[in-house]
């Protein structure tokens, strides 16, 4: 079920920056805050991994690969999340996938292409 609203991906070089968004329409989401908000990822050929998470009560985790470098924020008054992404590395190409769950639900964004060239 597609229903969040993922942008700012784009084409950069290595050790550049980006920053992705993510909204939660209001249309939908009548409610942000109790929400466990997460980005994945996917490349070519290889599984979606989770990149980080921002739990409802902002608990945040990183994987390995992306620990200070990237940063996920959360907006709950404009129902939005972020992820700053810096120093990034070809590595880091992939398809960015926003997601929310709550209980049983779970929400997933079209997602947004990052590619990193050399």
């Amino acid at each position: 079920q597609v229903t969040l609203v993922e942008s700012g991906g784009g084409l950069v070089q290595p050790g550049e920056s980006l920053r992705l968004s993510c909204a939660a329409p209001r249309a939908i989401f009548s409610v942000f805050a109790p929400l466990d908000m997460s980005w994945y990822r996917q490349a070519p050929g290889k599984q979606r991994e989770l990149v980080a998470s921002i739990s409802s009560n902002k608990r945040i985790e990183y994987v390995d690969s992306v620990r200070d470098r990237f940063t996920i924020s959360r907006d709950n008054s404009r129902k939005i999340i972020r992820l700053q992404m810096n120093n990034l590395r070809p590595e880091d190409t992939a398809v960015y996938f926003c997601n929310a769950k709550r209980g049983g639900d779970e929400y997933w964004g079209q997602g947004t292409q990052v590619t990193v060239f050399s």
